[in-house]
């Protein structure tokens, strides 16, 4: 066993934390990935075991081999692996190990588990245990006003029913997808390709401050990333998030997206997890649209209404609660972890971006971070309809609740308009695609 003297491990952690500082120590050798990391782990019964673990018997492991071996000694050089762990929770003072009780459920069953799992925002045990069921919506980040409007409806029905709506904090699709569930009263976890307190991409800063209760703002749910704190947005990133997003949730549904987008990556992921997979149907001449008829031909389930859809996820089996894994939030450090007190909330500053980007990353002023500045809650924005409602049909459009049905004779009172004119209204509604009509004479807004 020569070849592991003087390999630092202090003796005074518990074996939780020595566990912990070893999937830390892991995780940053060179040429040793998830995969590589579950095998050592069933190999020899934990990380912390690896780490000590003698050369021969390192190289037994299936695809260890001389760079890996390497990188482990280069990393096993810097030092007691208890004090990086103390350091790097300086930075980053909230995440998870796969073998932590509090790491999602699904996500420690797919291949490649994040070694690390950082998370921002609120925190509620039931979504890590499967207790509440998290459903992925994803698009392209240039979707037609139809897959605008198909988005948020759905992620609204979904959370407002107790789903827990996953998406990836993108332009477009992602983002219709977070404000459904904001604004329908739900939660929503963002999966991220930068670090958790990168601001990327800036147009999304309110929706983001938004999901982890930044200002003193109630928090709506969780962002979370595999990348440590400060870490920039690189192309290599945002497909490596994918799994993650896939794996967390139960579901994914695809809104819109080009054959080879990062959707439909998403999507096949999930299929190849054996999650369900539901594709939004579209028409022939919108070119986001044949990613998701190429899934539906592949087996993907179509979504055709909000009825339908939950019937269809209602139908998927109950998970097994494994004996000893319900999280209570006083058990998980750092359980309500956001912005308002902090001024680590950088924007995107270097790296590539996954798509040329309308702008390049910006820096935010400084004096929007200033410890000290005055607080200013985040609310969600109203949500406006996804095609401009002119002036004088307004007063019918304001009548329709966001979330119910109207009747004719609801609108009647509610406006005092002729008859005559709540008919045209209506019909015009109907054409610009702001409202829909349904049996009984009820309307619904899209």
């Amino acid at each position: 066993m020569a070849d592991t003297e003087g390999i630092a491990i202090a003796g005074a952690g518990s074996p939780g934390r020595l566990e912990r500082a070893a999937w830390l120590a892991w995780s940053q050798v060179a040429g040793v990935g998830p995969v590589l990391l579950q095998r050592l782990g069933d190999r020899f019964g934990s990380l912390g075991a690896a780490w000590t673990a003698a050369a021969a018997d390192l190289l037994t492991v299936e695809r260890f081999g001389r760079r890996a071996l390497d990188g482990l000694e280069a990393a096993r050089s810097r030092g007691d692996i208890l004090e990086r762990l103390a350091a790097y929770e300086e930075k980053n003072p909230a995440f998870w190990t796969p073998n932590e009780l509090a790491y999602p459920t699904l996500l420690r069953e797919i291949p490649d588990p994040p070694p690390l799992l950082h998370y921002r925002g609120s925190l509620e045990p039931d979504e890590l245990t499967g207790g509440r069921s998290l459903v992925a919506i994803v698009g392209t980040r240039n979707p037609s006003d139809y897959g605008r409007r198909w988005a948020r409806r759905l992620a609204m029905v979904l959370a407002q029913h107790g789903f827990v709506i996953v998406s990836g904090l993108a332009k477009g699709i992602d983002a219709e997808a977070h404000w459904g569930a904001i604004a329908a009263g739900g939660r929503t976890v963002a999966v991220l390709g930068t670090g958790v307190n990168i601001l990327y991409p800036l147009e999304n800063r309110d929706l983001y401050r938004t999901i982890i209760g930044a200002d003193d703002c109630a928090a709506h749910g969780l962002a979370l990333s595999e990348y440590a704190s400060g870490t920039a947005p690189n192309s290599r990133h945002f497909p490596q998030r994918n799994r993650i997003i896939a794996g967390l949730c139960r579901a994914t549904i695809v809104i819109e997206g080009g054959v080879k987008s990062g959707a439909i990556i998403t999507a096949r992921l999930a299929m190849e997890q054996g999650r369900e997979v539901f594709a939004l149907p579209g028409t022939l001449d919108n070119p986001m649209a044949e990613g998701c008829l190429r899934l539906l031909a592949s087996g993907a389930q179509p979504v055709l209404g909000e009825a339908d859809l939950l019937t269809a996820l209602g139908r998927l089996p109950q998970l097994d609660e494994v004996p000893g894994t319900r999280v209570h939030a006083s058990a998980v450090n750092h359980a309500d972890v956001g912005a308002s007190s902090e001024t680590d909330l950088d924007p995107a500053l270097g790296g590539r971006s996954p798509e040329p980007p309308e702008k390049s990353p910006e820096k935010i002023p400084e004096k929007a971070l200033e410890k000290n500045s005055a607080r200013v809650a985040i609310a969600a924005p109203p949500i406006p309809p996804v095609v401009a409602v002119p002036d004088r049909l307004r007063p019918i459009y304001d009548a329709i609740a966001p979330t119910e049905t109207a009747s004719f004779e609801a609108l009647a009172i509610a406006t005092n308009w002729a008859t005559h004119d709540i008919s045209v209204a209506l019909l015009e509604l109907e054409l610009l695609g702001a409202i829909t009509q349904l049996p009984g004479m009820l309307y619904r807004r899209c």
